[in-house]
């Protein structure tokens, strides 16, 4: 049996470097167990949250789009906001810029 996924490269992460597993039955079990989380805050009246997605969502060339920031405001799922990146750093750095965007009232919600 192949355990190779067809949708896609799956990682897991090595400290905050993602590595590449092509084994999609050993990426399940480090899924299963993993902290994926990069950062949480909540700002006001929402909440902002980065995480590795641990799938490739790059659907063109280029690097490998391994990380999203999502912005949920309480009460209303239709303002959601997302944002995605190539590598940790530039998740903490993402995520780091929204929130203050929030706090200073300058990220459209």
């Amino acid at each position: 049996m192949n355990n190779h996924s067809v949708w896609g490269l799956h990682y897991i992460l090595d400290g905050h470097e993602p590595v590449p597993e092509p084994d999609v039955l050993r990426w399940a079990a480090w899924y299963e167990t993993a902290d994926r989380r990069v950062a949480f805050d909540v700002v006001g009246d929402a909440e902002v949250s980065t995480v590795f997605l641990s799938i490739d969502h790059q659907w063109g060339d280029g690097p490998p789009i391994l990380f999203e920031t999502m912005v949920f405001p309480r009460g209303s799922m239709a303002d959601e906001r997302s944002e995605r990146y190539h590598t940790w750093d530039e998740a903490v750095a993402g995520h780091d810029r929204i929130v203050g965007e929030l706090r200073a009232g300058i990220f459209g919600l």
